[in-house]
């Protein structure tokens, strides 16, 4: 699982859609599911796990997590 997989896994569970998130933060529209390819910026990373209740750290392990199930 990417990092963008594990957001909105979280997201899905916090009945938040992606566009929402981005909208609330004030994020560039797109810019979270840019992460299924690429590191995101901390601070942006930083906003998103707040905003869902989370830390970065346990999106990081959620998205390890899976991969090591794929």
């Amino acid at each position: 699982m990417s990092l963008y997989s594990a957001v909105k896994t979280v997201a899905n569970k916090n009945n938040k859609s992606i566009y929402q998130i981005e909208k609330d933060l004030h994020l560039s529209n797109g810019s979270i599911s840019k992460w299924n390819k690429s590191i995101p910026r901390a601070d942006a990373l930083q906003a998103v796990a707040d905003y869902l209740g989370v830390t970065t750290q346990y999106l990081f392990i959620l998205a390890r997590k899976e991969n090591i199930h794929e």
